[in-house]
């Protein structure tokens, strides 16, 4: 006879719940768990563990008396601000993955004796908008109008990158929770977040957006490392949360990217959102934006820009997720400045291969082939 476990009802109801599931739905494709929630009948050690599975939370959990507190580490702004700050479970899940491999190296860093980063926190919500652009500029060593000389969208990306990542600030792209394709990252939820420490700052950005707006997303992070601010936001419209640091943060990321001066002088010249966009390598929804802002565009005219531009990017998917080389997908998803410290952790003893394949979501031949062919 299998062995029954006695399960609070309340963890069955709140865990369907905080996997984002309508509870009646999901016992409709389940009857047998309508029956637990009942007290009918009692799950098997077996069913318990497939059911956390499903509802993707650790197998612990269900044998505590009372839901735990689950907080976000981080605020999460809102555009549309409704009720609290709460997110999808797949988005909270990144944000811990992230958090621990961020944890790790933190240590790493210390007992290493590497130096916290000069530019962290450098600046406040009170500081200049140009004071923070230009800080950020000498930083990674750009020149003002530096995207104009790549062809494209995703050369100038590539750069961008790279440069933020030898200046120590850790990036990841990706679409779905880890390597998890059934779990999907929705733009509209989450354009990205940052996660602020002077020793290793943590920025994620979601990849499934359009390499135009992930621009935007980058700088905007940029500037919350600047000013010491941890964050995330879905940044509907391209409108920010209605939050001193985020309207902060929005204003660095246009004057980065789409400086003032320079906008104005090409707007002049040729008044044309989509052929401007491709000039400064940013989303036409930027340069709309910019014009709104500089009085170039009415609200009536930038609302109907971007109604249009929507509509039509809905056909043309822009996601990382799904096909292509996974060796070249997980180079972006886990950071190759990150996974070359964990590489050099286990070759010098300090860490476990064990818990190298927790870190980088690879495990045995992958990881060695991985490391191979990227680092």
């Amino acid at each position: 006879m299998k062995s029954e476990i006695n399960i609070n009802a309340d963890m069955i109801t709140w865990a369907i719940a905080r996997a984002g599931y309508d509870i009646h739905e999901f016992v409709s494709k389940f009857p047998k768990i309508q029956d637990w929630i009942d007290n009918k009948k009692k799950p098997t050690l077996k069913q318990l563990e497939k059911f956390s599975h499903r509802v993707h939370i650790p197998f612990g959990y269900l044998f505590l008396p009372k839901p735990p507190k689950e907080e976000l580490p981080i605020p999460f702004f809102r555009t549309e601000k409704k009720g609290d700050a709460q997110v999808s479970l797949n988005v909270y899940d990144t944000i811990l993955l992230v958090q621990r491999r961020q944890g790790w190296l933190k240590d790493y860093f210390r007992d290493n004796e590497f130096a916290p980063k000069e530019f962290v926190g450098k600046f406040n919500a009170s500081s200049k908008v140009d004071d923070i652009v230009k800080d950020i500029r000498n930083t990674l060593g750009l020149e003002e109008n530096w995207a104009q000389k790549f062809a494209t969208w995703e050369k100038a990306l590539n750069y961008l990158t790279e440069v933020i990542e030898e200046n120590g600030i850790f990036m990841t792209f990706n679409s779905v929770v880890e390597n998890n394709t059934s779990r999907p990252i929705k733009v509209d939820e989450c354009r990205g977040f940052v996660i602020v420490d002077n020793m290793c700052p943590f920025m994620f950005i979601n990849a499934a957006d359009g390499k135009a707006a992930q621009m935007f997303t980058i700088i905007h992070e940029l500037a919350h490392i600047w000013t010491g601010e941890s964050a995330g936001f879905d940044f509907r419209q391209l409108q920010p949360a209605n939050e001193p640091i985020e309207i902060l943060c929005d204003k660095v990321a246009a004057e980065f990217l789409v400086p003032k001066d320079s906008f104005l002088r090409t707007w002049d010249e040729y008044p044309d959102i989509k052929r401007i966009a491709k000039i400064f390598k940013v989303s036409p929804i930027v340069i709309a934006r910019r014009a709104l802002d500089l009085g170039k565009l009415s609200r009536t005219a930038f609302f109907a820009f971007y109604n249009e531009y929507v509509s039509q990017i809905k056909f043309k998917k822009e996601n990382q997720s799904g096909g292509g080389d996974f060796y070249a997908t997980a180079k972006k998803r886990i950071s190759l400045s990150f996974a070359a410290h964990v590489n050099h952790a286990v070759k010098t003893n300090s860490l476990l291969y064990k818990e190298a394949y927790k870190l980088t979501g690879l495990k045995g031949d992958t990881y060695h082939k991985f490391l191979t062919k990227h680092l």
